[in-house]
């Protein structure tokens, strides 16, 4: 106790590099923040890399959310912690992430859930308090955080039920990584993540063909691109494959109230099961017909996969570690700091899947457009 509150009264606000969203959709401005101490139960942390998902493009395009910091995918450092922090310490590594594990609620002690209900997600903001740890160096106003994370910045600030401790050792591209694969792993969704559930055919459909030969690394077996089927609906196409049937599971991974739709037509009468991962950007309804949900088909959400972090993480790590788990194929791109809007260009435009940000660039070795 006493060196935690030693600790928590020596930390000082820090001024550090973050790429800022001031206005939906335009590009982030780098600019000196200054991070404020950890409070009690919070952490914070000298972000190592980064990486930029299709939800941090999803946000930064909507309304009413700047500024802020965006970025939920990271590995990192503890640079000092607040009162009651335990778990972690001065120099661990670290993954932070968007959903909290308090262990304590009844959430969290049910293995039918992973959303924590002691500390629900509070928007733009710190769970325990609703208050930023962010402000302009320059003129003191306060930025937002993103999904408890806020990794576009050199130093951060999380719960401390946002935070998994891993191995020093363990490849810090690789670990940015695993809250997205642990979400594949946990639900049996595309790719890499259905074929280790033991799924024997797996139907991947995309707008882009660049992405088909990762694809078929990570064990997809057949293609649609939606501006090939002659105008036939990806539904359509898919039953004819499956021979008049549909799918077992359908996975919407982009976060689209249309292509939602069209999953579930995609899946099988009497047990197709349509799993929703895509972080969906608008306030627009399902088209679902409710007679077509009686034959026996559902549609479920999967918020973060429906991992457990702070149990499910180490395990993913061990598996990439047992090689058991491939996650490189993954990362398409890596870059410096200071082209993260480049970065941002590359997803939007279906030219990455993932792209490592390194926030020293010392690292960065360029993998093409």
């Amino acid at each position: 106790m006493e060196q935690t509150n030693a600790a928590a009264a020596s930390a000082k606000p820090i001024r550090c590099r973050a790429a800022v969203s001031r206005v939906a959709g335009q590009p982030l401005e780098m600019e000196e923040v200054e991070v404020a101490p950890p409070r009690a139960h919070e952490v914070r942390i000298k972000i190592l890399c980064t990486s930029i998902c299709h939800t941090d493009i999803t946000f930064w395009r909507m309304e009413g959310l700047h500024p802020s910091i965006f970025g939920h995918e990271a590995v990192g450092v503890v640079e000092s912690v607040g009162e009651h922090v335990r778990e972690v310490a001065v120099g661990d590594t670290v993954v932070p992430v968007f959903t909290a594990q308090c262990s304590e609620c009844p959430d969290c002690l049910s293995d039918r859930s992973n959303i924590c209900s002691k500390l629900p997600d509070v928007h733009g903001f710190m769970p325990r308090d609703g208050t930023t740890r962010f402000s302009s160096a320059s003129t003191g106003e306060p930025i937002r955080h993103f999904l408890s994370v806020s990794s576009f910045v050199e130093y951060t600030v999380v719960d401390v039920t946002h935070v998994v401790k891993l191995d020093a050792s363990f490849p810090p591209a690789m670990a940015c990584l695993l809250s997205c694969i642990g979400a594949a792993w946990k639900v049996a969704a595309v790719a890499q993540g259905a074929r280790m559930r033991g799924a024997t055919r797996i139907i991947g459909v995309d707008l882009n063909p660049d992405k088909f030969d990762v694809g078929k690394r990570l064990g997809i077996t057949d293609f649609i691109n939606p501006n090939d089927t002659g105008g036939k609906t990806v539904s359509e196409v898919i039953k004819e494959m499956t021979g008049g049937g549909g799918a077992d599971y359908c996975f919407e991974c982009i976060g689209s109230a249309s292509v939602m739709a069209e999953a579930f037509q995609s899946s099988r009468m009497g047990w197709g099961k349509t799993i929703l991962l895509g972080v969906i950007g608008s306030m627009a309804p399902i088209g679902i017909p409710p007679q077509d949900l009686l034959p026996g088909r559902s549609v479920i959400g999967s918020l973060f996969g429906g991992i457990k972090p702070k149990n499910d993480i180490p395990m993913l790590a061990q598996k990439y570690l047992y090689k058991e788990l491939e996650l490189e194929e993954f990362i398409t791109h890596e870059m410096g700091f200071e082209e993260i809007n480049r970065a941002f260009e590359l997803l939007a435009q279906g030219k990455s899947l993932r792209c490592i940000i390194w926030m020293d660039g010392a690292k960065v070795t360029d993998n093409g457009e």
